[in-house]
């Protein structure tokens, strides 16, 4: 089971300015949409998601509000198609959760390196571009960069080449094969974060498109949200968070002078939660 984060601070920051048409833009299996129209009984959502099969999931997790919902599978890059589609000019709030659900994590698309699966990573199967195609078909270059910019990892260098040396003899199929490559080069990291992290993280938002998705979809955000409305982001790693956190002070009040971030209380009930940084704004 997914359990949604800083569920209760996410959602009283986004209806807190009041209003009742709200957009979650990572719908997911729909918890902070459920809460949403749980605490605010005139809302209309409207829910966005890549991922087919949790859409699949937030429908049922929602039936009980039944007429206040639509949901659309989409990159929430396209929120402006969305919207349009559902006739809706002016919005009260957006959220954004962007970390990885426990439905992609347990799933067999190779987000996780605790499986061995075939490298996939795409939020969205119907992409085209696959973790097979950047482990595999990438220049040594073109990874480097990638693991040093989305992963900011440290031995980028090194486990590129040996990336690019272990796929001369035989491409790189699985999750399992890929850190048989990495893993050796990387010292044990201190505390709980494996030493491939930084590495699967880097592929991940190379594979979805991550960070210009979501600095496409905050700018569009900007043209359907009402004086008083409110943007309320989690975000799960320093590269997401420094974005969001310009686009905030560039553009909105801002309503969190700090992050947000989880108890020690819902750390040790949600281990997945330890990362996440909740920032909100609201236009003037």
């Amino acid at each position: 089971m997914h359990l949604p984060v800083l569920l209760e601070e996410s959602v009283d920051l986004l209806i807190g300015g009041g209003g009742r048409l709200y957009v979650d833009c990572t719908v997911g299996l729909g918890g902070h949409a459920k809460r949403i129209l749980e605490k605010s009984s005139e809302a209309f959502l409207v829910g966005i998601d890549r991922d087919p099969y949790a859409l699949q999931l937030a429908e049922e997790n929602l039936k009980d509000f039944e007429g206040r919902f639509s949901l659309y599978q989409a990159n929430f890059a396209d929120l402006d198609e969305v919207l349009r589609e559902e006739g809706i000019s002016k919005v009260d709030g957006f959220l954004f959760d962007l970390g990885v659900s426990m439905l992609q994590l347990k799933g067999s698309r190779g987000f996780s390196f605790q499986r061995d699966d075939p490298l996939d990573m795409r939020m969205n199967p119907e992409d085209k571009l696959t973790a097979y195609e950047v482990i595999n078909r990438y220049p040594e270059r073109e990874l480097e960069r990638i693991l040093r910019e989305y992963g900011e990892e440290p031995h980028a260098k090194k486990i590129a080449r040996a990336i690019a040396l272990a796929r001369l003899k035989k491409p790189i199929e699985t999750t399992g094969e890929l850190l048989a490559v990495i893993t050796p080069l990387l010292p044990q990291r201190k505390g709980k974060t494996h030493p491939a992290t930084r590495t699967f993280q880097a592929i991940r938002i190379e594979v979805n498109q991550e960070l210009r998705a979501l600095e496409t979809a905050l700018q569009k955000t900007l043209k359907f949200l009402k004086p008083g409305g409110r943007i309320v982001v989690l975000s799960f790693h320093s590269l997401e968070d420094r974005l969001v956190k310009s686009f905030i002070k560039n553009h909105l009040k801002v309503l969190t002078k700090k992050p947000i971030r989880p108890t020690m209380e819902e750390v040790r009930q949600n281990p997945a939660s330890r990362s996440a940084r909740l920032r909100a704004g609201e236009k003037p």
